[in-house]
């Protein structure tokens, strides 16, 4: 309880502003070491009955404040197989830190960023080697190389057998390469995870595959033994208002597709550019939402240098600062670099110009009433609260839903009135014969070690089920 809290170093504002670099810069092995001895060590630990995967997070924990780093790097790959990203992304303090007995009186043990630490330490070290089980003979076609499939698809060729991932983009990653920012995790953290565990399991990878399209999952089942589809949530959702149409308004998926995939950010090195307005809205205060704008915050920046006018970029959220779904960490970063936040204010419609480009944002001032069936008190519109934000573009980040494309011609795959897929939370196992699915294509959008978790859950029972072939 003495020991402070380590604080992560991070770049000033002023200057992570104008680059996209992490805005993290990592612990160092002292800084691990010092926050590792405020482990209490808990017999019974709540953090790793937190964690969607069960790492043993006492017992990594203890390998680093002893300094044994390949044994801290085993005991944490042992279940989870990207610690590096998960150490960067995941929302520890709403899982395995919540748990965590210090949390009671004063702040929790950093779990996330000493996953971090170890995650780095493997990436650079070489410490543990991936070891594959003797061939098996059977295959399996792994849909999407995001969290959900990546975890399957290692844990299935650890286990023996000749996995497949078909990826629909030209880079692997799913939605850690095309959704999440540079300055949050870095492209070449996700593609050294992928490499080292495509190469030590020879998981083979088919880019450019768009399943429904290119193959349908009938076919990949006459090739295949099985099938686990990872596919995400990649389809965005818009409000049903009126000027949607107008130039100037976009998904934060294309955004961030734009700007991560395609790094746009680049621009003209890369020939993908990327268009942001001199005074933009976010709709939405979501993770989406936090990336999106900051990567606009990013671009207007640097676009105006640094004694320039960058001009202004809002959060609009209908509910409280309390409401806000993203990470507090995010928020807080995203107010640092100027982020205007407007909150309890909800846009009713988009306003264009004599050339049907954006204008404003039509907005009305909103309350707080009794608590709806979220349990959060639900806003309601004060009358009279009109008014206008004047932007030049709107961005939308209020959710996705899974793509209908890969469900072509399998209508025995039964999914929600949402377009998730109907699946067995133990197992993965959907209505279809010799399919499995998880992740957000399951849970609509939600956490990566969750979707890892759930790759992993299918990963066994598709063993259990690969085995009992004749």
């Amino acid at each position: 309880m003495a020991i402070p809290r380590k604080p992560m170093p991070v770049q000033e504002p002023e200057a992570r502003v104008l680059n996209f670099e992490e805005v993290a810069t990592g612990y160092t092995p002292e800084m691990a070491q010092e926050e590792a001895e405020r482990c209490l060590q808990c017999k019974d630990p709540k953090c790793s009955q937190q964690c969607p995967v069960q790492v043993d997070i006492p017992q990594f924990i203890a390998a680093v404040r002893d300094g044994d780093m390949a044994e801290a790097v085993s005991i944490l790959k042992g279940k989870n197989n990207l610690p590096a990203i998960c150490g960067r992304v995941c929302p520890q303090e709403v899982q395995c830190e919540s748990g965590c007995i210090l949390g009671i009186k004063g702040k929790p043990v950093a779990i996330g960023r000493l996953e971090r630490f170890v995650g780095d330490y493997e990436l650079s070290h070489k410490t543990l080697a991936m070891t594959r089980a003797a061939s098996t003979g059977r295959k399996v076609a792994v849909v999407g190389s995001g969290p959900a499939g990546l975890a399957c698809a290692v844990d299935l060729g650890r286990l023996g057998h000749d996995v497949t991932i078909f990826e629909a983009l030209h880079l692997p990653g799913g939605v850690l390469a095309y959704g999440i920012p540079e300055f949050r995790l870095p492209k070449d953290v996700i593609g050294n995870e992928i490499k080292s565990a495509a190469e030590a399991l020879d998981i083979k990878i088919r880019r450019d595959h768009v399943i429904g399209n290119t193959l349908t999952i009938d076919e990949l089942l006459e090739e295949f033994d099985a099938v686990f589809l990872g596919t995400g949530a990649g389809l965005p959702v818009f409000l049903n208002i009126p000027g949607v149409n107008l130039n100037g308004v976009m998904s934060a998926n294309e955004l961030l597709t734009r700007v991560n995939l395609m790094k746009g950010y680049r621009f003209p090195a890369y020939d993908t550019p990327v268009k942001v307005g001199r005074n933009v809205a976010v709709i939405g205060a979501g993770n989406v939402a936090m990336d999106a704008v900051r990567c606009v915050r990013r671009l207007q920046a640097i676009r105006a240098g640094e004694d320039g006018d960058a001009g202004e970029v809002h959060v609009v959220y209908r509910r409280s600062a309390d409401e806000v779904p993203a990470r507090r960490e995010e928020v807080h970063h995203a107010a640092e670099e100027g982020v205007i936040f407007d909150f309890l204010t909800n846009p009713v419609a988009i306003l264009g110009d004599e050339s049907g480009a954006v204008r404003a944002l039509q907005c009305v001032r909103m309350e707080l009433g009794e608590p709806d069936a979220s349990g959060r008190r639900r806003p309601v519109a004060i009358e009279g609260s009109d008014f206008e934000l004047e932007v030049d573009q709107v961005i939308f980040a209020l959710g996705t839903n899974p793509n209908p494309l890969v469900f072509s011609n399998a209508d025995d795959l039964k999914r929600n009135k949402r377009g998730t897929v109907e699946a067995s939370d133990e197992s993965g196992l959907t209505t279809k014969p010799g399919v499995w699915a998880g992740g957000d294509v399951v849970t609509g959008a939600a956490t990566v070690i969750s979707a890892m978790g759930a790759g992993k859950r299918a990963a066994a029972d598709i063993h259990e089920y690969l085995c009992g072939l004749n």
